[in-house]
């Protein structure tokens, strides 16, 4: 007996269930309306093209997997998109991974998919013969770029360097570029902008982008089907070779060995090596003391946890790319609730407007409140310094340079007495550490600007309301 669309429909939504965040569940698929299964196509309704878009670049391929077993290898998924209280469906075949459509151009363009059995993968010699370098498949994704990647003080250093290899991959001091840092601050960005800017100014190199566990994946496939030396030889014919999340391959002895010798090959050739880990070499585990030797040989560069400033930016950055207006207020909202990882900021961005669109509302504090509460677990936040100032300096309409200035103007060092008050209540940061970002004072004077912010409180009702309103603003 045929399974119903709403059966397979069903089926795919407890698997993907499964597999992402609760949040990212309700708001991309709770949505979504099964219409019909005819002759394997599926036919779904989204609510709006940014739905259909941002299901397309995130989620396809799980619901290709979980189709493909539900239906079979020549199923096709169709969506009807809901467009001002209008549907339209379209059929062709879907050919390029990150589509670049825009709300105007979706009228006109398929939003069938053929979702087939050959799943993006490396190409290699041994699954394809008499392989050519021109055919290999960088894997990079085009909307990481370095115009796209916005730079701070927090990663500076290493988008310089980036630059430079990407100007002369090969030919710098920076020979392995090692990237590190924590999740969700940018690895995987930079390291694949660098690999489209050297692609763009030298089409003729091959460069490529490969995941840790998927280069551990492939030559263990190798290994199995007895072409190890085919393994070896592709990936020694790469000109700009990049590794992402490379610590990883920790405790992968076979695999460390392998890539040990691919490593010098490239590296005695000028050949660009780029690798990424959530840590610098000298604290990474269960890694071979000679990898981790010829990963100092270049530069190691982290990524920082970005300041307010960045993160403002990054969000600018991002609505100008989707042509999306939000107010300053949102803005600032977000940026000042998620600190420490930059792809959960931008979720949360993606998923505010998302539920905007969804329900028609207009982006508010309030609707982005309701949003990040439900993302961040721990709503009682630490407040970033950057953050405090910022709100210290608009409560007083003063810019947050004149706080950091030597300046004695009374109005001035008050304001900055108030900052070093709310930073030393509202974060675990050390008093050292508090004097030196705001105004570059030492921890005697923090304890002194609060013991005057406290007495001040007690004696000076006008103060006191300053005081509170804002503490209010911090912890909207």
């Amino acid at each position: 007996m045929s399974k119903s669309h709403i059966d397979v429909w069903n089926n795919c939504l407890k698997v993907i269930k499964d597999n992402i965040p609760s949040i990212s569940f309700k708001t991309w698929f709770e949505p979504i309306v099964p219409l019909k299964l005819e002759n394997n196509v599926l036919t779904i309704e989204v609510p709006s093209p940014f739905f259909y878009e941002y299901i397309e670049e995130q989620y396809i391929d799980i619901l290709g997997k979980i189709l493909r077993k539900e239906i079979g290898n020549d199923v096709k998924l169709e969506y009807n998109v809901v467009v001002e209280n209008n549907t339209f469906s379209n059929s062709a075949p879907y050919t390029i991974k990150y589509p670049t459509k825009n709300k105007a151009e979706l009228r006109n363009q398929p939003v069938s998919l053929p979702l087939q059995n050959d799943e993006v993968s490396i190409k290699n010699p041994f699954v394809i013969p008499g392989l050519k370098k021109i055919e290999i498949d960088p894997q990079l994704n085009p909307e990481f770029s370095f115009s796209n990647f916005v730079e701070g003080e927090c990663n500076r250093l290493a988008r310089s360097a980036g630059y430079a290899v990407a100007n002369n991959p090969g030919g710098t001091a920076f020979n392995p570029l090692f990237i590190y840092g924590g999740n969700g601050l940018g690895k995987t960005h930079l390291s694949q902008a660098i690999g489209i800017e050297v692609k763009d100014r030298f089409p003729e190199k091959t460069v490529l982008y490969v995941h840790a566990h998927k280069f551990q994946t492939q030559f263990m496939d190798s290994v199995r089907n007895n072409t190890r030396n085919d393994f070896v030889y592709f990936y020694q014919m790469i000109d700009v070779l990049i590794i992402d999340d490379i610590h990883e391959l920790a405790g992968k002895e076979r695999t460390q060995d392998i890539f040990f010798h691919i490593f010098n090959h490239l590296h005695q050739l000028n050949k660009q090596i780029i690798l990424t880990a959530d840590k610098p070499p000298v604290e990474l585990q269960g890694i071979e003391q000679r990898l981790l030797s010829r990963f100092k040989w270049g530069l190691s560069a982290d990524l920082q946890a970005p300041d307010f400033e960045t993160r403002i930016a990054v969000l600018k950055n991002k609505v100008y790319n989707n042509g999306i207006e939000l107010s300053v207020e949102v803005l600032e909202y977000i940026a000042s609730h998620i600190t420490n990882n930059m792809r959960e900021m931008e979720g949360a961005l993606v998923s505010i407007i998302a539920q905007a669109t969804l329900n028609r509302k207009e982006i508010t504090i309030e609707l982005a409140k309701q949003i990040i509460d439900k993302l961040v677990k721990n709503i009682q936040r630490e407040l970033s310094i950057d953050y405090i100032q910022k709100v210290v300096c608009d409560y007083f309409n003063m810019p947050v340079d004149m706080m950091k200035s030597k300046t004695r103007k009374r109005e001035i060092v008050q304001a900055r007495q108030i900052a070093m008050f709310f930073a030393k209540n509202l974060t675990k940061s050390s008093l050292a550490t508090i004097g030196a970002m705001i105004g570059g004072k030492d921890h005697a004077t923090v304890l002194h600007a609060c013991k005057t912010v406290n007495n001040l409180l007690e004696t000076d009702k006008r103060f006191k309301m300053y005081i509170d309103e804002i503490e209010k603003k911090l912890k909207l």
